[in-house]
């Protein structure tokens, strides 16, 4: 770099022209297709969109039916010691729906004292075999990764007070 400053020349005008302003005949002119050729174009862009089939969601597939109906499902089912459904408790680390609709469950639990430990994930296979569109249902109940309150929804939490 030089040590030389650069310099700026200011120019002062008293006025300047206006810009020009666009004109429909302009843009006519310029463009050589015809309303007719317009029209022909569009329509055709037009049965094609229409034409085109929308992408189907996945039954199985987050959005699709029977994932949704499960994800329902499990907000349905309450921890009898904690006023907040186990999806939003973050006591399902996984939903799994295969293509032949059987869907598997993987969950845990506050703590492997706790006293439903037997009777929920029998509760859980329950309600999920009964969402329509479901084949069958099995759930895991694993303890690793350990529960944590981190787990918990920002509604759980809010719920609880804890927000």
């Amino acid at each position: 770099m030089s040590d030389e400053t650069p310099k700026f020349v200011v120019e002062e005008v008293s006025s300047a022209p206006p810009p020009p302003r666009a004109r429909v005949d302009d843009a006519e002119a310029a463009s050589p297709e015809t309303l007719v050729e317009k029209l022909e174009r569009k329509r055709d862009y037009l049965e094609g969109f229409l034409a085109e089939e929308p992408a189907g969601d996945e039954p199985g597939g987050p959005g699709g039916a029977v994932y949704e109906g499960v994800i329902a499902a499990l907000k349905e089912i309450f921890d009898p010691e904690i006023p907040v459904n186990i999806y939003d408790l973050g006591l399902i680390y996984g939903v799994e729906v295969s293509p032949e609709s059987s869907v598997s469950v993987i969950m845990t639990l506050t703590t492997p004292h706790c006293p439903v430990a037997e009777s929920m994930p029998g509760e859980v296979e329950m309600r999920v075999a009964s969402v329509p569109g479901v084949r069958d249902c099995e759930v895991s109940l694993v303890w690793d990764p350990p529960w944590d309150m981190a787990k918990m929804s920002d509604e759980a939490k809010l719920e609880l007070g804890m927000l």
